[in-house]
């Protein structure tokens, strides 16, 4: 008779486990809370495992409400989000969410059923290539072709998604790999030997930089999403302090550095401050921190901080010096970086001069609007932020609303900004508020979004009724696609080629369908009122706001020029 060996003793004390049965245990080991998914045929036998798990699963009305959810709820508690999706139609349509996650560097671990691996490649009933489709817009992917490597893809996916430059990891697992079983030790280790994140900076870097901080006269720093994805916003504002360095924000980076502290200079870009813009424009050291350099924020390259020694830190070697050349690179976690910044202790510059000329800025040239007999969107911005005292969490879809809830809903604490940029997706803005509110029950939430977003995932009030989601659904409604309708009029001699909409559902009827109360608002009195009687009941509500349907966001960088000439600056 042959020796009993170990790992068989553990196979006759451990029962085998099914594909679906080793997923779910893999996920109770990560500390999985809440699961975003829909079901279909190629996810059934992981559904009937669901059915006596204790993790939350949230049912969206559409894969890519689901996605968009798990975005808010990655981008509030810094955890994966976890999505399930069936196969074919259900993975196609969560391609939109990876590539935001992939742009905005938000980390997701996505699970897709798929035909049993005996008909993949036949073209079988609901079979899509997710794997050869999802290469570009995923950190890592993945497709389960033996059960016993369940245990460790899932925690190799969660350490890629979640560790470095954060991203979305696909895991694809065919239907026959979730139904059968398997014996599989309990011990699973990481061991990735080709993906190992550079965390620490070079220390002769850090020199570097130092030496450079303490000899400027003009230095800023930008501070990008990478702050708060490595929870560096209270070392960034003891650097700051410490070396008395004005701080800009991208549009990403919003509440990694309060917005009320006197080095804030203001958010920078195609629709940032005269004052933000303005410093990139003059300074003579700009110390990147966190921030990709986007064509949104940079404008015409030609004109980019062009007197400027160029400092990046940045944990993806990649984009240094992807955009701007760069003379001080540091490849790090911004967080270690601030923290042997801090500790070297340089000379604070001699800017006094410079700082002056900067608030001069500021009080010139603010962000402005003419008030008149109409709603205004900016307004509305404003009475949000007084009635929430600055301290809700906000979500935005995309467009004009976007920018005006960046510009006129300043905020003073991290991880309370939620909004896609690198992809700029519209629909984004309501069920990404839904992850956000379940990030953080307490939250008051704000969900901002413009009529034209609002309805490409408007089903999702399916969700926050069921859930009875506390979440304010705040719609800026132009009766147009806004941004669209601007850039037409700036650039395209006001021939407004299908970006109005010349009829609207009432939103007020749609919200009270899905069992929630709904406003329409039409002036500055009804707001007030309104706004006094719901902002901060625990319950769900939407406020369908009529404003000025004219109104244009400003400041504004025309495309390809530079990031000094703006339009509508006030004067």
């Amino acid at each position: 008779m042959l020796q009993e060996t170990a790992f068989t003793k553990k196979k006759a004390e451990k029962k085998a486990m099914s594909g679906a049965e080793l997923l779910l245990e893999a996920l109770v080991k990560e500390n999985v809370e809440v699961i975003f998914g829909y079901p279909g045929g190629a996810v059934l036998p992981i559904y009937d495992k669901l059915y006596d798990s204790k993790i939350l699963h949230v049912l969206p009305r559409h894969e890519q409400g689901g996605i968009h959810a798990a975005e808010g709820y990655a981008r509030i508690t810094g955890k994966p989000g976890v999505v399930i999706a069936t196969s074919g139609p259900g993975a196609t349509n969560i391609v939109t969410g990876l590539t935001d996650a992939m742009m905005d560097s938000l980390p997701l671990v996505v699970f897709t059923g798929q035909v049993a691996t005996g008909v993949i490649g036949t073209d079988a009933f609901q079979e899509a290539d997710i794997l050869g489709i999802t290469t570009p817009i995923t950190k890592y992917n993945y497709q389960v072709r033996n059960i016993e490597d369940i245990p460790r893809i899932v925690k190799e996916a969660f350490y890629i998604a979640s560790s470095g430059r954060p991203g979305p990891v696909l895991i694809d697992i065919p239907k026959d790999m979730a139904a059968s079983a398997a014996y599989v030790p309990d011990d699973v280790e990481v061991n990735l030997p080709g993906y190992q994140p550079n965390i620490q900076p070079n220390y002769l870097q850090i020199r570097k930089l130092t030496e450079a901080v303490s000899s400027a006269k003009r230095p800023v720093i930008l501070a990008g999403a990478g702050v708060l994805h490595a929870k560096a916003s209270e070392e960034l504002k003891i650097y700051a302090e410490q070396q008395q360095i004005p701080v800009v924000h991208t549009l990403l980076g919003l509440g990694g550095f309060p917005a009320n502290h006197p080095l804030f200079v203001g958010m920078a870009g195609m629709h940032g401050c005269y004052s933000a813009n303005m410093a990139l424009y003059e300074c003579d050291l700009l110390v990147n921190i966190g921030a990709r350099f986007d064509d949104r924020l940079t404008g015409n390259l030609q004109h980019f901080a062009p007197k400027a020694t160029v400092a990046h830190i940045d944990i993806d070697p990649a984009e240094i010096g992807k955009n701007v050349p760069t003379q001080i690179p540091v490849v790090a976690d911004a967080k270690e970086a601030l923290t042997q910044l801090i500790a070297q202790e340089g000379r604070p510059p001699e800017n006094k001069e410079w700082l002056n000329t900067i608030q001069e800025w500021k009080t010139k040239h603010p962000f402005h609007y003419e008030e008149d007999a109409t709603l205004k969107p900016q307004k509305v911005m404003e009475m949000l932020y007084e009635k929430t005292n600055g301290d809700a969490i906000v979500v935005t879809d995309v467009g004009q609303h976007q920018m005006w809830a960046a510009q006129y809903y300043p905020l003073k604490n991290p991880d309370r900004w939620v909004t896609s940029g690198g992809l700029g997706t519209m629909g984004f803005g309501l069920p990404a508020s839904i992850g956000a509110q379940l990030a953080d029950p307490d939250a008051c939430v704000l969900s901002i979004s413009g009529d034209g977003g609002f309805q490409m995932c408007s089903q999702e009030l399916a969700v926050i009724a069921e859930l009875q989601l506390p979440i304010k659904i705040i719609i800026l409604n132009n009766q147009a696609l806004g941004m669209v309708r601007q850039w037409q009029e700036i650039f395209y001699q006001s021939r407004y080629s299908h970006s109005k909409f010349p009829t609207l559902p009432s939103f007020v009827k749609l919200a009270e369908a899905y069992g929630i109360k709904g406003y329409e608002i039409h002036t500055e009195e009804e707001a007030e009122t309104i706004l006094n009687q719901v902002l901060h009941n625990r319950e769900p509500v939407l406020l369908d706001f009529r404003v000025n349907p004219d109104e244009n966001v400003y400041p504004m960088i025309a495309p390809g020029k530079g990031i000094h000439e703006m339009v509508g600056v006030k004067e």
